[in-house]
């Protein structure tokens, strides 16, 4: 499993800031592809993995509704709930307070044997140092000026993220960066799903 090591705010004994492993970003499948490997390695019908998804979230759907928790091979799914408003008096929490705050789950040991049967070791991708690129303002506005040239006039967080080498995170929290303050360098403007940034 290829990996990248990434900083934390929080700091260490040395004062330094921890750091946190994950998998290597960009390790992304669809359902479709998903779907096109059942197909191939374990004879399923093209279409059945999704029919499957499909006919769960209908049927597990309704009893969550109801307050269920549901035990599944891959581990247990609930409501989860909280309050609209800040109550200390059991009492007067009303029905309306309550609301549906998504779902938890919380993965079966099952996954574990799925994937240690498979596991191979470890190997670091070594990813840029997101922190020493931050600290480094003056390179990061310039990849940002030379992007939103390339991009007709505008920038977009992935876009960022890929030229300044910043995890996605880093660069939509950056560009917002740009957007505060007495005299900003950028404005973000709505796009669909994601914003869009121009300079001022």
């Amino acid at each position: 499993m290829w990996y990248e090591v990434h900083p934390t705010p929080v700091k260490g004994k040395d004062g330094k800031n921890l750091v946190y492993v994950r998998p290597q970003s960009g390790m992304k499948l669809t359902i479709k592809q998903l779907e096109e490997y059942g197909e191939r390695m374990n004879y399923l019908r093209y279409g059945e993995l999704s029919r499957a998804f499909d006919s769960f979230l209908h049927v597990a759907g309704r009893y969550l509704a109801e307050g269920y928790r549901i035990d599944t091979p891959i581990g247990s799914f609930a409501p989860r709930l909280s309050l609209a408003r800040q109550v200390t008096d059991a009492e007067e929490v009303k029905d309306r307070d309550v609301r549906l705050d998504g779902v938890e789950y919380k993965p079966g040991k099952l996954w574990d044997r799925e994937i240690k049967k498979w596991l191979d070791g470890f190997r670091r991708n070594h990813n840029p140092d997101t922190q020493a690129i931050l600290a480094d303002k003056e390179s990061l506005e310039q990849v940002m000026r030379d992007c939103i040239q390339k991009n007709q006039g505008y920038i977009t967080a992935g876009m960022f993220a890929r030229a300044s080498g910043l995890t996605l995170y880093s660069a939509r929290k950056q560009l917002k960066e740009w957007t505060k303050g007495d005299c900003p360098k950028l404005m973000m403007t709505p796009r669909g799903k994601e914003h869009i940034y121009t300079e001022i």
